[in-house]
């Protein structure tokens, strides 16, 4: 394959990172207003939560088939716009259960846009023999970023309806138009899809990383949904002011997927990843302690840094694993991350009603603490001699 057509995929790939989470961003922006507008409790909102998850876990059993059976390009193509229309639906509930619902719809075209996206940059990223899937990530994170930045910013003059229109009809178009021209990665059609395989016949790896994944993305889940609710309850700011912190959660998060591929190139995968849930644990006990608001704001940003790579590296890990299971692979253990993102909200909303955020988050400890051990499978097979 031609280097042109290579840098063509790269960049495609990358743009359309950092469309397809801006609409999420967004919505987690508004959370704190849904709270208020339907006067959840804590409790309440958790099990409204659960409408996302629920539903991606269901999805993800079908889109690894689906995303080899169809050709990755389709894939987005057709998802990108019932992802624009899906992301209105939780604006519009009118009570917790449409709210449960409207998250359901909103979580199976984004579960399928994640697994398509992340096995067609794993492809290029062995293709271009470099280092890739940090800064894919990195404009995943600086979408999220930008989606939550605009809500915050314009929910007051175009209420919550208007602000996701902008938002999801930018992205909806453009993400389209790039696409249509992805040059196509690796092998699709029906005759390329692998048989199913049992949880015996899965290499331990796999096992090891989706369970790094998942105590990883709980917090990265946690800090996306509450963070704003957080602030919002320690400051006397207006609902959708508080959105700032999840604007400063993800663009810290950006900035460490940004530096993400030299740190790992640098220092090595394991290095990098057991220095960074380091990071996130001290953003934790930011959060958890006692402390000033200002740190708060740096906790948040700590957080963000500290599980920036975590994704990334998983996939890297997964990729590198071979390529007769690749789309399998990748959804298993993207179920396993968005398991961690979507279900670890609800999990700390539920002891948050009763215990109080602070204990929420201080449940997130011990599987992060847990990280810094199964981080010695993210080291790639050929470097496996290297573990310790």
């Amino acid at each position: 394959m031609e280097q042109r057509t290579i840098n063509t995929g790269v960049y495609l790939i990358m743009a359309l990172f950092c469309l397809q989470p801006m609409a999420l961003g967004a919505w987690l922006a508004l959370i704190p207003y849904m709270k208020e507008t339907l006067e959840l409790s804590k409790f309440d909102l958790s099990l409204a939560l659960l409408g996302m998850p629920v539903a991606v876990l269901v999805a993800l059993q079908f889109a690894g088939t689906l995303s080899t059976r169809i050709g990755i390009r389709r894939l987005m193509v057709m998802t990108f716009p019932l992802q624009g229309l899906a992301a209105f639906l939780p604006l519009l509930a009118g009570s917790q259960v449409m709210l449960f619902s409207a998250l359901a719809v909103f979580g199976a075209t984004h579960a399928f846009m994640e697994v398509g996206m992340n096995v067609y940059a794993g492809r290029v990223e062995k293709k271009a023999a470099a280092h890739v899937m940090n800064r894919c990530h990195g404009f995943w994170a600086l979408g999220l970023m930008t989606g939550s930045f605009i809500a915050t910013s314009g929910a007051g003059a175009l209420g919550a309806v208007g602000i996701m229109a902008v938002v999801s009809a930018f992205s909806t178009f453009v993400g389209i138009l790039a696409a249509r021209k992805l040059p196509q990665m690796g092998a699709e059609g029906a005759e390329h899809v692998s048989a199913r395989r049992k949880l015996s016949q899965m290499p331990r790896a796999l096992l090891a990383i989706g369970a790094f994944m998942l105590m990883v993305t709980l917090a990265e889940g946690a800090m996306a949904d509450w963070s704003a609710v957080y602030l919002s309850e320690r400051q006397s700011v207006d609902v959708t002011e508080a959105g700032i912190a999840v604007t400063i959660f993800a663009g810290f998060m950006a900035f460490g997927r940004f530096c993400g591929d030299w740190l790992k190139g640098r220092f090595g995968a394991l290095v990098l990843a057991r220095g960074s849930v380091v990071l996130a644990l001290i953003g934790l006990v930011c959060l958890i302690a006692p402390l000033p608001l200002t740190f708060a704001f740096l906790g948040f940003a700590l957080l963000g840094v500290g599980v920036a790579s975590g994704y990334p590296l998983g996939v890297s890990a997964v990729a590198a694993l071979g390529d007769s299971h690749e789309a399998s692979n990748v959804a298993i253990m993207s179920s396993c991350a968005l398991a961690g993102f979507l279900i670890g909200p609800p999990v700390i909303g539920f002891l948050a009603d009763t215990y109080g955020l602070r204990f929420g988050f201080a449940a997130l400890i011990p599987g992060l603490l847990g990280c810094l051990v199964l981080a010695k499978w993210l080291i790639p097979p050929e470097s496996a001699v290297t573990r310790d």
